[in-house]
């Protein structure tokens, strides 16, 4: 729930994918030591550790995402979020089925898959959640095409992936 605390403006409805405003860090940093503070409990020795936890965050998020415009949706980011978590238990249980049956049924390998994520930050992120899905591995990219490592390349590895992106950019205002 970072985006919402870190916005100068959201316009109703906020899942239409209205810009967010994010040029003041100030919210980004009440974000971080709020954020800080929920997970390690509220108490008064927790004060200057959240806030030297809140300006780390801070300096990290602003080299990452700098000042700016971003347009996204909370809608289609619920969308992708639970499509990934669909997705990773189906594809856990699968390799949890090939690793303890008999004989696995494996057929490893790399699948070339189109890329259309703009190149940098966006495209980066994406790969980073692709890896996270059990069975396969993004293991780099070269003229718009990403090289994924599957335990097997007779599923329909580069079409998933295909569909994966195209729910990220549009969940990230790219597409």
């Amino acid at each position: 729930m970072l985006p919402f605390c870190a916005v100068r403006y959201l316009r109703p409805p906020m899942f239409s994918g209205a810009p967010i405003d994010i040029k003041y860090p100030w919210g980004r940093l009440a974000c971080f030591f709020v954020l800080w503070l929920i997970i390690a409990g509220w108490s008064v020795q927790e004060l200057p550790l959240a806030a030297a936890a809140g300006a780390g965050a801070l300096w990290v998020s602003l080299k990452t995402l700098p000042r700016g415009r971003l347009r996204v949706s909370a809608g289609r980011i619920l969308v992708l979020v639970g499509r990934l978590l669909y997705g990773s238990f189906a594809a856990g249980l699968d390799v949890a089925r090939r690793a303890l049956a008999r004989r696995p049924d494996l057929r490893p390998g790399f699948v070339s898959c189109p890329l259309t994520a703009p190149e940098g930050e966006a495209r980066n992120l994406f790969c980073l959640l692709q890896s996270l899905m059990p069975g396969t591995l993004p293991t780099g990219a070269e003229d718009g095409t990403a090289f994924v490592h599957a335990l097997d390349i007779s599923q329909p590895i580069a079409e998933e992936f295909s569909a994966q992106e195209r729910l990220y950019t549009r969940a990230i205002g790219d597409g």
